[in-house]
């Protein structure tokens, strides 16, 4: 029940490459996936004056200008990898939700220091 509001963004869920040609303009090429998104940027680099791959948010995250898409793909591949690695469960006392096992909020740091006492 929305009570008659209905939701003010939509999300698709998709990723967008866009190819940028000086005699054909701009392509766009809908992606489910990064790795979809980037086989298509190394598909079509060479035939392309720049490459570009657009978030689901809209945020441009990587241009074939900049940088080589071998090397992006290491990078995004090295962030998903950090972002799987298991964290120890912690429940902060104090409800902070940027309090972690291993980064502490300023509360729990203070409490350990007075328990070491």
């Amino acid at each position: 029940m929305n009570d008659g509001l209905d939701p003010t963004e939509e999300y698709d869920g998709t990723v967008t490459v866009r190819l940028l040609d000086d005699q054909e303009g701009v392509d766009e090429l809908t992606c489910s996936s990064y790795s979809e998104a980037i086989d298509r940027v190394k598909s079509h680099t060479a035939a392309v004056t720049a490459a570009k791959i657009v978030d689901r948010d809209g945020d441009v995250v990587f241009t074939s200008r900049e940088m080589a898409i071998e090397d992006w793909e290491r990078e995004w591949q090295q962030a998903k990898r950090s972002l799987s690695v298991d964290v120890e469960q912690y429940e902060c006392p104090y409800d902070n939700v940027a309090c972690f096992a291993d980064d502490l909020c300023v509360q729990c740091k203070m409490d350990r220091v007075q328990e070491q006492f």
